[in-house]
């Protein structure tokens, strides 16, 4: 049955123990990602000067993580999450730890096609277990604010991030800032060592078999009227947006001849919309409704990607922050939704099939996206991206994503059955964001 109350329910979020602990974690964590967020693009572009070098990388990247969240649910289902979660953070702070290392003797491009690939498909197992732990330390009615305030914080660490990643790449060379990126996977890991968290699977269960377990996932979607619209929409959303930062600074680079410190103070403002939309989720959730709100989120984002290829450096920077304000409030209402209809025993497995199927065409996306603005210009592309995301919300208002209204309305009971008593080698029923580290 699915948790409603998480430990010391009645206590503000910042009061209770292991939630603070993860909180902090996580904070400190993307502080170091949001170094890597303008490092790797930057490092790519000097070593080649190529945006369609740029959105291979990304591409490779995009294409490990989706590979990985086939297995990931069931992966995460199976094991001690709060293991699992400290082996990934270790296992990427050795990887990108190499990337420093090995460019003391000069570029190598190369590195980056190999490490990043393996670290997106490893940020995929934490992406999955990170949903999992949250609503195990929160249970499920305090999930969008829990969500919202990880995200907030999280983003206010994103402000200084790509501030701190654009200085120390004008004075060391971006590899160092990668280094930053490495070390924070190592804070996080201390600190999950410290945490405790609840609704841990993998202990002494009958688990059927792997197929049965990839395919659990996607059944639970395509029974939910709600999740089935929302996993077509994203999915034609990320191949859209996938290679959005890319093309954010390789216009501001190329198009604007900007140096690297204008690109992370531009990240940094753009970092801001993720505050100030991780911050006001949760009210416009409670007073909207879920459909409203995450359709209105899409159509902004849209109108604020057509924009970008004709902006100047200002410019860039409110709309790239409007960009990742919407997103924020589309993405924590979409996965608080996920993690509040679902029930536990699924919720690896339902979290990785929606990531699957999201991203599944986004890599593509980044590679045609970056490919065509390298041949046609920023402008253009920007522009017919974002035409493209504003029709994908006008779609959304012929699902049933637009009958999802308030809260207590946002999902039919019946979408969410409780689990049958298990038997031996049979399933569970099988009728599942962006922003944790990795």
């Amino acid at each position: 049955m699915n948790q409603k109350l998480g430990p010391d329910a009645g206590q503000p979020l910042w009061r209770q123990r292991d939630f603070a602990t993860f909180w902090i974690a996580q904070t400190l964590s993307v502080l170091g990602d949001s170094f890597a967020l303008v490092a790797l693009p930057l490092l790519v572009l000097e070593a080649t000067g190529s945006i369609a070098g740029m959105g291979l990388l990304t591409a490779a990247g995009g294409a490990a993580l989706v590979l990985s969240a086939v297995f990931a649910g069931a992966i995460v289902d199976r094991v001690d999450r709060r293991k699992l979660l400290i082996g990934c953070d270790l296992a990427r702070a050795a990887l990108y730890g190499l990337i420093p290392l090995v460019w003391l003797a000069g570029p190598q491009v190369w590195l980056l096609y190999v490490v990043l690939p393996l670290c997106e498909a490893i940020g995929m197992l934490f992406a999955v277990g990170y949903v999992t732990a949250v609503r195990g330390l929160v249970g499920t009615t305090r999930l969008t604010e829990a969500n919202g305030r990880l995200n907030a914080t999280a983003a206010a660490a994103g402000v200084l991030g790509p501030l701190g990643a654009g200085a120390l790449a004008a004075w060391t060379g971006p590899a160092a800032a990668v280094g930053v990126d490495a070390a924070s996977f190592g804070v996080s890991a201390a600190c999950l060592f410290a945490v405790r968290l609840k609704g841990v699977a993998g202990r002494g269960a009958e688990r059927p078999g792997i197929w049965r377990d990839l395919t659990a996932g996607v059944g639970f979607l395509c029974r939910h009227p709600v999740l089935r619209s929302l996993t077509v929409l994203l999915c034609l959303f990320s191949f859209m947006t996938l290679g959005l930062t890319d093309l954010v600074i390789y216009h501001l680079k190329h198009d604007l001849g900007r140096d690297n410190g204008t690109v992370g103070a531009v990240m940094a403002v753009g970092a801001l919309g993720t505050v100030t939309g991780s911050l006001l989720v949760a009210r416009l959730r409670r007073r909207l409704g879920f459909g409203p709100v995450w359709t209105a989120s899409v159509a902004v984002a849209g109108l604020a990607v057509a924009g970008l290829g004709f902006a100047g450096v200002a410019q860039v920077a409110v709309l790239t922050a409007l960009f990742l304000a919407s997103i924020a409030i589309g993405g924590t209402c979409s996965v608080s939704l996920r993690q509040e209809v679902t029930p536990e025993p699924l919720l690896g497995r339902v979290t990785s099939a929606f990531w699957t199927l999201q991203y599944s065409a986004a890599p593509i996306g980044a590679a045609v996206l970056t490919w065509l603005a390298e041949r046609h210009g920023t402008a253009p592309v920007a522009a017919v991206a974002g035409v493209c995301c504003v029709l994908i919300a006008g779609t959304a208002l012929f699902t049933p994503i637009r009958r999802a209204g308030r809260d207590r309305r946002a999902v039919p009971a019946a979408a969410a059955p409780e689990p049958r008593p298990a038997r031996t080698a049979a399933p569970p029923p099988e009728t599942p964001s962006e922003t944790p580290k990795g």
